[in-house]
């Protein structure tokens, strides 16, 4: 995944995506003591930015694969995701989803053309079911997270925030499966002027951070955060890149990402999620390290329950 790599990804998709706005604070960037570029995928189709690897892992099948169409295990973003990329591009999308995916989720998937498969809500039978439809329709299994084409199109949005702000000295992102910090890793790496990137975790869910630690892939034994985007775990394409080219994982406690998701709230007046806010919290819990330098932060998206909201409403 070089650098040409990434420059025919960020041609090829560009018809299918939205080229998504940077939102700066002048009191955001008193408050962190730095100046703020925040990249923002919540303006993205579907309303995070995996709909750029989506779109981007469809784009590089052959036309009898497209035939066939492609099938994931998701009851997040990338079940959206893939479901609109694979709308757009006539394709079908099968989506295993666990029985106790909220039934916002699933009317989302529906809405976007998406063929929902229910399952236990296990990984085991998440996968399970998966490689079922896989095998009935021949269909092409797209990983949310851990593909090569997955990861490469989830770069372009680190991409385009370099594109207009070249002297970046750091960009934060959200880390769950990896593939936006990986992709966001990549990018840096090949478009940045020595731009860093450091990823924002939950402390609850911290499996990439004890990663990085240990060298090996390390899983979560509880699922207590509110950034439910952010549960899942490194794979094998996505862990050897942030090995290599991420610098680290700040961990944040629940209450500092929901003061984060706040903040951006109440400051940019944009509406993000509580996955997105992560990076921004990892930002501010270490914001005397930072000072006075240029910082991007991948707001990824802005698909919320409002009904959920964890504001306080004292």
């Amino acid at each position: 995944m070089n650098r040409q790599a990434l420059i025919h990804c960020f041609k090829r998709i560009q018809p299918y995506i939205h080229h998504t706005p940077v939102l700066t604070s002048r009191l955001l960037n008193e408050i962190a003591g730095a100046s703020l570029f925040f990249k923002c995928e919540n303006f993205q189709r579907m309303g995070a930015f995996k709909m750029r690897g989506a779109v981007h892992a469809i784009l590089q099948l052959s036309d009898e694969q497209r035939a066939h169409g492609v099938v994931t295990h998701s009851s997040g973003n990338f079940a959206q995701a893939l479901s609109l990329a694979a709308q757009t591009l006539g394709v079908t999308a099968y989506i295993v989803m666990p029985a106790t995916a909220p039934m916002v989720k699933k009317a989302a998937v529906q809405d976007y053309g998406g063929i929902i498969i229910e399952c236990p809500p296990t990984l085991t039978d998440r996968e399970a079911t998966a490689a079922r439809i896989q095998a009935e329709k021949q269909a092409t299994f797209i990983h949310p997270s851990d593909d090569p084409d997955v990861i490469l199109g989830q770069g372009t949005a680190a991409m385009e925030l370099l594109e207009t702000h070249a002297d970046l000295d750091v960009i934060f992102c959200s880390v769950g499966g990896g593939g936006l910090i990986g992709g966001t890793a990549l990018a840096a790496t090949h478009f940045g002027n020595h731009c860093a990137v450091i990823g924002g975790e939950p402390l609850a869910v911290d499996d990439a951070y004890r990663s990085l630690r240990s060298g090996r892939i390390e899983s979560n034994t509880t699922t207590d955060t509110i950034a439910d985007g952010l549960k899942t775990q490194l794979g094998k394409h996505t862990f050897p890149i942030i090995q290599q080219q991420v610098a680290e994982i700040i961990r944040v406690e629940e209450d500092e990402i929901v003061a984060a998701m706040q903040l951006v709230w109440e400051r940019l007046k944009i509406i993000i999620e509580s996955s997105a806010a992560v990076a921004f919290a990892a930002m501010l819990k270490e914001k005397h390290r930072f000072t006075n330098q240029k910082i991007g932060i991948i707001l990824s998206g802005g698909n919320v329950d409002l009904s959920q909201l964890p504001f306080s409403r004292s």
